[in-house]
């Protein structure tokens, strides 16, 4: 997961934590969070996400695509927060 931008990794964890979100629905949760995301900046990266096998991509309807985390992508947030607790104690 390293080789993600943190707008990358913030846009998977939402959608690792939505049932099968549309990118409406991504922008909508995202932007609450980090300010407004338009979609030349959030649709390239939900690409990148595809393209790199950790996010399925399906269709609703014609008009509408749903995104859900891939099994590789559940793995790369798992040992993501395994490296971060070795880096990080938060317990205090």
């Amino acid at each position: 997961m390293f080789e993600l931008t943190g707008f990358q990794r913030d846009l998977l964890y939402v959608i690792a934590g939505t049932e099968r979100p549309s990118g409406q629905e991504i922008k909508e949760i995202i932007s609450r969070d980090v300010g407004e995301v338009n979609h030349g900046r959030l649709y390239p990266n939900l690409d990148a996400l595809v393209e790199q096998g950790y996010v399925n991509k399906g269709q609703h309807d014609r008009r509408t695509n749903f995104y859900e985390i891939s099994e590789s992508g559940k793995t790369a947030i798992r040992d993501r927060r395994d490296w971060e607790n070795q880096h990080v104690d938060v317990s205090e």
